[in-house]
């Protein structure tokens, strides 16, 4: 009887499972990818504007890292010769008022829009949206002629009235949006329960469209806050300057110096106070932002 004697082949042990780990990174690797470099894109230049703020000179020292960190720009904004502190308190009421007066107007107009049926709606709708598509420079020349004339140069209501006509939009379609999704059977109930519509719109409506309300208010005062165009052109003096402009004019020791470092420090000190209220409300923003986004 013949014996096989041909060489066994060893048993292969079995492949061990990848790791929940590897396999979430093979699979969305390129979604994590993605994600990082849109954070550095985001981010780089909020880092370089807070690294340059803390450099003593940044034209000459480009170090990612500041080795000797130093505050003197920060006290250079608030020199005498900058006035940083009075473009300050312009540029608080400039976005203050301007977001209070579109969100008064913003809400009745959403909620007529959303409440009512009427056959020229989506006409208005567009009508309102399309005035926030003009080129703001061409617009410039008849509203500096129409403020001249009026006397209003140098003064808060040229820029609160240009920031307004081109934020209103703005918010009407955000506010418009949340208003389309809310239940109106609890503005119906609270008719039959007695209430008059304004108290059913003040006590009921409202409350609900809290988050829409305060995301079209972020996006107005962000808007008016680092609106330039208009503030550069209309005011002549610091006595309705903001700090957008403000910060445009800022003078080095000499004529031909460029105080790189100063006005990093003051877009520093305007743009983390508009990171901080996001960030805390972020989720209130994108509730409001999403809304109307989903059917039924």
């Amino acid at each position: 009887m013949a014996v096989d004697t041909a060489p066994t082949r060893p048993v292969e042990a079995p492949a061990r499972p990848a790791s929940r780990f590897t396999g979430f990174l093979r699979k969305r690797g390129l979604l994590l990818l993605g994600i990082a470099f849109i954070i550095v894109y985001c981010l780089a230049p909020f880092y370089w504007m807070i690294v340059s703020s803390l450099k003593a000179n940044p034209l000459l020292d480009q170090a990612l890292f500041p080795t000797s960190p130093t505050l003197t720009n920060y006290k250079e904004v608030f020199s005498s010769d900058n006035n940083f502190q009075y473009a300050l308190r312009n540029s608080v009421i400039i976005a203050g008022t301007t977001t209070i007066l579109a969100l008064f107007i913003g809400v009745f107009s959403a909620y007529a829009l959303a409440r009512l049926q009427f056959r020229a709606k989506k006409v208005v709708l567009g009508a309102v949206l399309a005035t926030a598509m003009f080129p703001l420079i061409a617009l410039l020349t008849p509203l500096f002629q129409l403020f001249s004339r009026l006397g209003w140069i140098d003064t808060y209501p040229p820029m609160i009235i240009s920031n307004i006509s081109f934020t209103l939009p703005l918010a009407i379609y955000v506010l418009t949006s949340f208003f389309s999704e809310m239940p109106w059977e609890l503005e119906m109930a609270a008719k039959v329960d007695g209430a008059t519509p304004g108290q059913a719109f003040r006590k009921v409506i409202v409350p609900l469209a809290a988050p829409g309300v305060f995301t079209a208010a972020i996006i107005v005062f962000i808007a008016a806050w680092n609106e330039f165009l208009i503030a550069f052109t209309m005011t002549q003096t610091l006595a309705a300057e903001p700090v957008t402009v403000a910060i445009a004019k800022f003078t080095g020791a000499s004529e031909f110096e460029q105080p790189f470092g100063t006005i990093m420090a003051a877009g520093v000190l305007v743009t983390i106070p508009l990171v901080i209220v996001v960030l805390i409300f972020q989720r209130r923003i994108v509730s409001g932002l999403t809304a109307g986004g989903v059917k039924g």
